[in-house]
């Protein structure tokens, strides 16, 4: 859609729904400036955050009798 046909169909409109479209646009601009941007993350970011067991690779004794 170009922007004549729009400022055209925008045009044509009472004016209580062009408060509304006015509104609209302006809601419209407020959400894109307030997208978060994603952060690149950081190589260590979680380190010490997971704790591995020792015996993390040890079966486990409820499947012995299964082995």
């Amino acid at each position: 859609m170009s922007n004549v046909s729009l400022y055209t169909q925008i045009s044509s409109l009472p004016s209580d729904l062009k408060k509304e479209v006015s509104d609209f646009v302006a809601f419209l601009k407020n959400k894109s400036k307030s997208e978060k941007k994603i952060k690149e993350r950081t190589f260590g970011y979680s380190k010490d955050f997971f704790k591995v067991a020792d015996d993390f690779d040890e079966p486990l004794e409820d499947f012995n009798e299964y082995m």
